[in-house]
């Protein structure tokens, strides 16, 4: 069923891109939109998928804004989220 998620420290194109890339092969067609904020990202997904889509945004730099991170946790997915940033802007 189709599904959406507000996720942080998606700034633009570049990092929607990211999101779409590293999500197709193993959740499918994601829709990031740029037009409100936080920023919402909108797929076809089971609950029983749920955890592993948390993680694996997570791990890209994009955590779902309703997961509480502490200051390690949130510097780090920032970081990630300019890398994944500069990499979707070259693949776009």
């Amino acid at each position: 069923m189709k599904q959406s998620f507000a996720v942080l420290n998606v700034k633009c194109g570049g990092c929607a891109n990211s999101l779409k890339k590293g999500l197709i092969d193993e959740f499918g067609v994601v829709e990031v939109d740029l037009n409100v904020v936080p920023r919402v990202i909108s797929l076809d997904i089971e609950d029983k998928d749920i955890d592993r889509l948390k993680a694996k945004v997570k791990a890209m730099g994009y955590p779902f804004a309703s997961e509480e991170m502490g200051f390690m946790d949130e510097t780090t997915t920032k970081a990630k989220s300019f890398v994944s940033c500069a990499v979707g802007k070259i693949d776009l």
